[in-house]
């Protein structure tokens, strides 16, 4: 047996107390998630071109892992964003490593 919820307000998804700060809030987060499937996209293209440069790197008898300039990307994103950019630069680095 399937229980039906009754549909929440705009106020109640949001937790915004107005219908103008909930409409508001609505359409901010339209726009999140649009700027979080092209920050995917985007880490995903990251992570195919990084694949191509390990390759080369590998092929041409070097290591996968270029250490230096993986401390120059942290630096980027820690001069950037801060601490949190350190983090996050940390995450995308593990993430276009490919399999080790």
């Amino acid at each position: 047996m399937t229980s039906t919820a009754p549909a929440k307000t705009a106020a109640e998804r949001t937790g915004a107390h107005t219908a103008e700060a909930a409409s508001l809030i609505g359409d901010a987060r339209t726009r999140i998630d649009a700027l979080d499937d092209r920050i995917i996209g985007l880490v995903q293209e990251r992570m195919a071109v990084s694949a191509v440069i390990q390759e080369a790197r590998i092929t041409s008898g070097g290591r996968r892992v270029n250490l230096s300039r993986e401390m120059d990307d942290l630096a980027h994103y820690s001069d950037a964003l801060g601490k949190p950019g350190t983090a996050l630069a940390m995450t995308l680095l593990e993430l276009c490593r490919g399999r080790v």
